[in-house]
């Protein structure tokens, strides 16, 4: 939908006494601020509403909606709120179920949409995601490998005298998670939308075969010494020391800085996995206070921001890799949003429920441990893992 159909539907659909939208923001980058109150300046033109952003720090946002909003004192909206968060505030019952508003959802990416759905319901309108994916340079590796084997090769022909043909952070339970999702792994079992958190995988079959892979890739493939972090990875990259590098859009703007002529890719299938590589995606979404009084009128505004200009234009301020399809089209020759695009789509949204919390440490302890020594005891890592995993969430 045009800018001009957009807002002529806006318009239309608008209330016949205008509303005074109250929309807590956390942006801080000056360039997306002026973005937000510039949408904010177009609604309220075509609409006759009133946008009043509040900006508060990211942290506090999610406490405060849970104090205030039973209170009547709360906002209309959040603009955004991490995924991380949602199960939370729906289970409080703080935030508004989103799908009676909408009339269709096939221009957002399908991950991404996942990430704000909470037990069926969708309760946010995704706006931009994140995760990892296989950054490489073209200086030393022309194009993307496409299987393990090619992987394997290209890594270990420049590997050698100062230089790496890959690297990552093997103690990073996140950055790494593609490859236990390849190989059936889960942290909590997805069953139609809905998380059991009664069904831990991270001490399964797949799991077994993600860390001895990671091992692997230290002790037998040679590729990944010890100690190198998600910082010394990056360092070499930007240095012009290694060809290929998994990590984010966060270290992109480093990257670019160094002039290094890089591509963006998803990493091939590892060996004898079930499913693609799927790595861990971050959403940010907008949200509706459900004791909010003008709940329809701020369906319009959140409605307008994910759509395919708005989305285009909040990356050009910010980076922020969008989730409408359509906005990915437009800024096609962005090498960065086309990319990340890619591994969004073929990503695994971060659980959303509070429970993720008693994962972190443990899961991340396993991994940790799991590349610490050549072929250590996977199963009673993972096992004793999964115990304490269990313990804390009950």
């Amino acid at each position: 939908m045009n800018r001009l159909l957009t807002i002529t539907a806006l318009v239309l659909a608008s209330q016949a006494s205008a509303a005074t939208l109250t929309v807590w923001n956390h942006f801080t980058d000056a360039a997306e601020v002026a973005w937000i109150r510039a949408q904010a300046a177009a609604f309220q033109k075509a609409t006759g509403n009133t946008v009043n952003i509040v900006a508060l720090p990211l942290d506090q946002i999610p406490d405060k909606l849970l104090q205030a909003a039973p209170k009547g004192q709360g906002p209309d909206m959040v603009v955004t709120l991490p995924q991380d968060r949602l199960g939370q505030l729906a289970s409080a019952g703080v935030i508004e179920p989103l799908d009676k508003y909408l009339t269709s959802k096939t221009d957002l990416d399908k991950t991404a949409v996942s990430a704000m759905t909470y037990n069926g319901k969708l309760f946010g309108l995704p706006m931009f995601a994140e995760s990892v994916a296989l950054i490489y340079n073209k200086k030393i590796v022309k194009t993307a490998p496409t299987t393990w084997d090619e992987f394997i090769k290209v890594a270990q022909a420049n590997t050698g005298n100062g230089k790496f043909g890959f690297l990552v952070d093997l103690n990073n339970a996140y950055a790494n998670y593609g490859i236990f999702s390849a190989y059936g792994s889960y942290i909590f079992k997805n069953n139609g939308g809905t998380l059991n958190v009664k069904d831990v995988g991270i001490g399964n079959a797949g799991a077994l075969k993600a860390v001895s892979l990671m091992n692997d890739l230290r002790y037998k493939y040679n590729l990944v010494p010890e100690g190198v972090t998600a910082d010394a990875a990056k360092g070499a990259f930007v240095d012009g020391r290694l060809g290929m590098l998994i990590t984010g859009p966060w270290d992109m703007g480093d990257i670019r800085k160094a002039g290094i002529d890089y591509g963006i890719a998803n990493l091939p299938t590892p060996p004898g996995a079930t499913s693609k590589w799927s790595p861990f995606v971050g959403v940010q979404g907008v949200i509706l206070n459900a004791y909010g009084k003008n709940k329809t009128v701020a369906a319009q505004f959140a409605k307008m921001l994910v759509m395919q200009d708005s989305q285009a234009s909040f990356n050009q301020a910010g980076g922020r890799i969008p989730v409408s399809l359509a906005a990915r089209t437009k800024l096609k020759s962005n090498p960065i949003v086309q990319g990340f695009g890619k591994a969004i789509s073929a990503g695994t949204p971060m659980p959303n429920v509070p429970q993720m919390g008693a994962i972190w440490g443990p899961w991340g302890s396993a991994v940790a441990q799991s590349v610490q020594k050549r072929t250590p005891d996977y199963r009673t890592i993972l096992d004793g893992a999964l115990k304490e995993v269990n313990s804390n969430i009950k």
